[in-house]
Order: structure tokens, then sequence, then C-alpha cells
């Protein structure tokens, strides 16, 4: 789940992909394995807190640092959570995956983003840190580790409405806030198929850098932009059309 450039003709591969890219792809696409770890962030004040053994008997998530100001964003969906097989692999910020810890995986939140999510459904909440990149299925907003689904209740259910607020970290006010993008597409369940879809793209996108690689649901497709800003990475993303709905791009913000 969870886990260079194009040059200025991207436009023309973009739209040449529209024509003649993923459109033909019709492999069955499986929930996604972390992509494949790329930095890591700094530490960042512990929101760990006890995960409660049953659902409904969470306490108090731990209280949002005043030096973290007002959210950046809120955002409601739906929320699921994520344990083995991932639990023992690396997550996006380079970093063992503990499944037992207060964290969680978005798609487009900086890394190290603090966030506090409510069950819309129960009114339970606790405070989690963006370590990881997912969910990689439509709909979703947000996978949270085992400790934190425990403790909004999403456990039992596996799937909750819930609200986000995220807040930014003091020191990443220095970090990039655009941002490093890149797409992702898959997971397939026969690895021929994404190396297909891989030497397919390496001849639309020249400049770029594709890659496939498996985790523990499939194989996946990644392609990284020459230029990774996110106006780039949404082209190349809306030139992707491939027939199975289940095997969408996604666009992934890698830092």
């Amino acid at each position: 789940m969870r886990h260079a450039r194009l040059l200025p003709g991207v436009a023309l591969a973009v739209s040449a992909l529209a024509v003649s890219g993923c459109h033909r792809e019709t492999a069955r696409a499986y929930n996604p394995p972390p992509p494949p770890a790329i930095r890591s962030t700094p530490s960042y004040p512990s929101t760990t807190q006890p995960a409660p053994s049953e659902e409904g008997s969470a306490t108090a998530p731990a209280e949002i640092p005043r030096s973290y100001g007002k959210p950046i964003m809120t955002e409601v969906g739906l929320a699921s959570w994520y344990g083995p097989p991932y639990a023992g692999r690396k997550g996006a910020d380079g970093k063992i995956y503990d499944q037992n810890a207060m964290t969680a995986a978005h798609l487009t939140l900086p890394l190290g983003t603090i966030v506090r999510v409510t069950n819309l459904a129960n009114g339970e909440s606790a405070v989690v840190k963006i370590t990881d990149r997912g969910p990689f299925v439509r709909g979703r907003i947000i996978d949270l580790s085992l400790a934190a689904a425990k403790a909004t209740g999403v456990y039992r259910a596996g799937v909750a409405k819930v609200r986000l607020e995220a807040f930014a970290p003091p020191d990443q006010a220095a970090a990039d806030p655009a941002g490093r993008w890149c797409v992702q597409v898959g997971a397939f369940a026969r690895e021929k198929d994404a190396i297909a879809l891989k030497e397919q793209l390496m001849r639309r996108y020249r400049t770029a850098k594709v890659i496939e690689f498996p985790g523990p649901t499939g194989y996946w497709v990644r392609v990284n932009p020459r230029y990774p800003d996110k106006n780039t990475a949404t082209e190349v993303a809306d030139g992707i059309h491939p027939r199975d709905p289940a095997a969408q791009p996604f666009l992934i913000r890698t830092n």
C-alpha cells in the first residue's frame, strides 16, 4: 500500500498515453503494498497513547501541542486500517511499520503531519502521525494502524466515516511546501502484467523513471516524473485510462 523527471514535452507524452496507454490493461488489481521507502523524516513530539484491548474502551487522545497552531486541513471521508502483512515492513518514511504505534497512511499529507482522527459514528478520536502512503482504494482517505483503529472504534467495523484535522509540526515550515509527486498504478496479481505496463509507460515517458516492484499483495508500477511537481504528476495521472476500474492511477506525495 504504501510505497526521473519529465522534459517540457510532457504534454505531448501525456496526450499520447491518453490515446494508447493503459486502457488495454485488463489485469485484475488488488489492494496495494507500501511503495518502496525513499526517505526518512525527522522525529516529532510523540503522540503515542495506550491502545485499548477492545473497541469502545479508548482513552482520551493526546492533546495537540499549542505550538502546532490551527489545522492546516480538515477532511471527511472513509477510514480503514492495516496490519499484517505490512507489520515489520518499511513505511514510506523509511522506518519499520509498527501496527501498535499511533500512526497512519495518507496519500498527500506531508510525512510527519500530525492528524486528529474522529470517528463520526461514535465520537471516539485519536491523534496519529502520518508515516506511510495509502490507502490505495477509491473513496478512502486514511489507513489507520491497528492501535489507532482500536482507539477510534474502526477496528471491528473495518471501515468508518471519520473527520481528519491535520496539523503541521512547527519545524516543518522550512520543508518543501509544494512537495515531490509521482503516480502509482496497480497492484497486479501477475508480475508479467506489471512488467508489460512498465514497458508501455517507458516508451511514452522516455525522460521519466518508471519502476515495477513487488509487495505483499501484488505488483505495482510507479512513474517518477523528471520534474516531480504536482501539476506534472497530475497530467501523467490524467493521461492513464485503464479499463479495469480497480487499476486506476493514484497521485502520491513522496515526501
